[in-house]
């Protein structure tokens, strides 16, 4: 049944927001009722229409994709011209992960390996802290399909105590180098520039930093030089460290105007905005209500244009929603919580079960590729 909407009911002055939503199986026989998501696997058939005047939402309503052209007619120029940059940013296809001798593509999900070298790390601490252990770790998560391995010398659970820039490029340098020289694709996961530079030098080709290059004032310096992928992560205070916890208002809206706002502070800084990828930082500053709103209205950050990395695996809220299960025993959970990335076209899933989840994909992908196949007639 078609939704119409009355344009009269968002004020003039109100921002304007765009969730895909309604997701199809297949689009066979579906032409202009339906939208693909970021030139992947995915396409739906409406969006979420969120209208915020301050910080309150004064309209929230589901628009058929075929009825969202009528909408933008009726709406204020300024509107209207959002609107069609986030119908663009939403569908346009991401730009793929280009690292020397190998590239990524962001058509469908991506699995990027957990390779902690701290001894203080809340789910594998101490696991890896020989070098010829953890580059086979990384070895192991790449033959099990992990297209990137990430690498970090610095635990960022909460009251983890900061590590000099020695002795993180001490911990993941001696990895880097041997799973780069490997072929392996690699990302490092710090927020010091020094650590950056030295990890580039080894061999990573990716920048992953919880602070989106706001921690350290030479950070943004660095990729740009670089001109290597980074992946920008919401933490609302960088300076005040990943878990400073504030109070949202509306945590999926101000999560995405904060990314909005620092993407563009990092393109302005020299970075190119194909090679940036968001992460909405799950887990980080934010409480169990917080987190759940942010998966559940994780395609809204399509919007943006960018790669989603999702880094869900292991987190505290899946303890919290089922029997305060230990770290350990949460591996179902993860996998739940990556195939509900893949399910909102998260490009990028950050895990530490590399096999299940790839597993999981594999399943997933399969479904997909059935859909893509089938007839309606």
């Amino acid at each position: 049944m078609s939704v119409v909407f009355d344009p009269q009911f968002i004020p003039a002055d109100a921002r304007l927001y765009l969730r895909p939503e309604a997701f199809v199986d297949t689009p066979v026989g579906r032409d202009g009722t339906v939208a693909r998501l970021a030139g992947g696997l995915l396409w739906f058939a409406a969006y979420e229409l969120i209208a915020l005047v301050g910080s309150t939402r004064v309209a929230q309503t589901s628009i058929p994709v075929a009825a969202l052209p009528a909408l933008i007619a009726n709406v204020s120029r300024e509107q209207a011209e959002r609107l069609r940059a986030l119908v663009a940013a939403i569908s346009a296809p991401r730009a793929p992960i280009v690292l020397p001798g190998r590239t990524i593509r962001l058509d469908q999900p991506q699995v990027m390996g957990i390779l902690n070298r701290t001894p203080d790390s809340f789910s594998d601490g101490g696991a890896n802290t020989d070098d010829d252990a953890a580059a086979q770790a990384g070895f192991d998560m790449a033959a099990a399909g992990a297209a990137i391995i990430d690498v970090g010398g610095e635990s960022t659970r909460p009251g983890a105590p900061t590590v000099w820039e020695g002795d993180e490029i001490a911990r993941v340098r001696p990895v880097i180098e041997r799973l780069a020289a490997s072929g392996t694709a690699v990302s490092i996961d710090t927020r010091k520039a020094g650590v950056m530079e030295s990890a580039l030098a080894a061999g990573a080709g990716i920048v992953n930093d919880v602070a989106a290059l706001a921690w350290d004032d030479r950070a943004l310096g660095v990729v740009a030089a670089a001109g290597c992928p980074v992946v920008l992560m919401h933490t609302p205070d960088p300076s005040a460290g990943p878990h400073a916890r504030p109070t949202y208002a509306d945590v999926l809206v101000e999560v995405y105007d904060w990314l909005e706002a620092r993407i563009d502070a990092v393109v302005a800084g020299g970075v190119d905005r194909r090679t940036i990828l968001i992460d909405p930082g799950i887990g980080f500053a934010k409480s169990l209500g917080d987190n759940l709103a942010l998966l559940n209205g994780l395609a809204m950050f399509h919007g943006l244009g960018c790669g989603i990395v999702l880094g869900a695996s292991r987190k505290r809220l899946i303890g919290a929603l089922s029997n305060e299960a230990p770290v350990a025993e949460r591996l179902g959970g993860s996998v739940t919580l990556a195939i509900h990335g893949a399910d909102r076209g998260a490009q990028i899933l950050r895990v530490h079960d590399v096999p299940e989840t790839v597993q999981a994909l594999r399943v997933w992908r399969g479904l997909k590729d059935a859909g893509l196949t089938s007839r309606r007639d």
